[in-house]
């Protein structure tokens, strides 16, 4: 069992930034995401895509904001618990939770806020006869541990930043990587196209266009694909195949929890904290709903601050917290370090 003041579902970057506010506050915040990193959308779907609309920063990128991130709520000391999905909640007699996770991982906590943006992911899988089969035989929709395909053949299907990046990445670690699109064109950073671009030339990455993955061979584990190419078969030996068609956003089991849902998204009471009809479970950032709702990162960054304050007064009853500004009152970390302003100096000016 997990405790923790806070069970925050979802690491995007209104989850992150949840436990920055948290932290302020002397709250502790655990974090439970289905994807196999931090960051949400911005890590898994586009990294390397500038974001304009973040106060303070006229561009940035959608990994360096995760970065950035993480950094902040470092001295906080989250902990996080990635590739499990929340599954089910049981609320307690004394007010408090206890989630459990697809896993069997269970996490008990005085409040839950879903901050899952758009909902649990789950990988677009391709057509393909019997591809459940090789799922766990060499079909791979996540990459959590490159070095798995190291010294392997891989074939990575896809046309945007994942599938470019990826077959950057690998190609330093795998014995032989295939890149193969149905298009000639490809929807990508242009400095991700273009190192893929050098890396075919070098000879370190096979390019397949215009063809598409059509089959999936092997008694025991996946041993070569079938592709169609201009019309015409033929088939190609790998040991792992990767398609990455990016994700579908599911609301997921916690459709079921016996919230007020809206449209795929959780009602909420945007008048005072974000709480949902179930006092304690709160959702913020783009899994809620409210009359003139925006679906915005900075929106998100807001719906968490106004969060923590009300789950402050949940985990501490009948305890008034008085709001200083972090220029004045510095931040003190659960590591034990402190950061904050260089203090006043008094001296006469001659």
């Amino acid at each position: 069992m997990i405790k923790t003041d806070i069970l925050i579902i979802g690491a995007g970057p209104t989850g992150l930034f949840t436990v920055f506010e948290a932290g302020l506050l002397k709250l502790k915040c655990h974090i439970l995401d289905a994807l196999p990193q931090a960051g949400g959308q911005l890590s898994e779907l586009y990294p390397k895509k500038p974001i304009y609309d973040i106060p303070g920063f006229p561009e940035v990128l959608a990994g360096d904001l995760v970065s950035n991130l993480m950094e902040q709520i470092k001295q906080f000391e989250p902990g996080f618990t990635l590739g499990e999905r929340a599954e089910t909640i049981d609320k307690k007699d004394d007010g408090s939770f206890v989630v459990t996770s697809s896993k069997g991982t269970k996490f008990h906590a005085w409040v839950v806020a879903i901050a899952g943006g758009l909902g649990s992911f789950e990988p677009r899988k391709p057509l393909i006869e019997d591809i459940e089969f090789y799922e766990k035989r060499g079909v791979k929709y996540f990459i959590k541990n490159p070095e798995k395909f190291r010294n392997k053949r891989v074939v990575i299907a896809g046309g945007g930043d994942s599938a470019l990046d990826w077959s950057v990445f690998l190609s330093n670690i795998a014995s032989e990587v295939t890149l193969i699109h149905r298009r000639n064109e490809f929807r990508g950073a242009l400095d991700s196209v273009e190192k893929v671009q050098e890396l075919k030339n070098a000879g370190k990455i096979k390019l397949i266009t215009p063809a598409e993955v059509v089959g999936l061979n092997g008694a025991e584990h996946l041993e070569s694909i079938d592709i169609e190419e201009n019309g015409a078969h033929r088939t190609i030996p790998t040991d792992y195949f990767i398609p990455l068609f990016g994700l579908t956003p599911k609301l997921g089991p916690i459709a079921n929890w016996g919230l007020e849902i809206e449209k795929n998204a959780i009602k909420v009471n945007n008048a005072l904290d974000y709480q949902t009809n179930i006092p304690g479970i709160f959702a913020i950032g783009d899994v809620n709903t409210y009359p003139g709702k925006l679906k915005l990162i900075l929106c998100g960054f807001h719906e968490a601050t106004l969060m923590c304050q009300a789950a402050y007064k949940i985990i501490n009853p009948g305890k008034k917290y008085i709001m200083k500004y972090t220029t004045v009152s510095g931040i003190d970390g659960f590591d034990g370090t402190r950061k904050e302003a260089p203090k006043a100096v008094v001296k006469a000016i001659d």
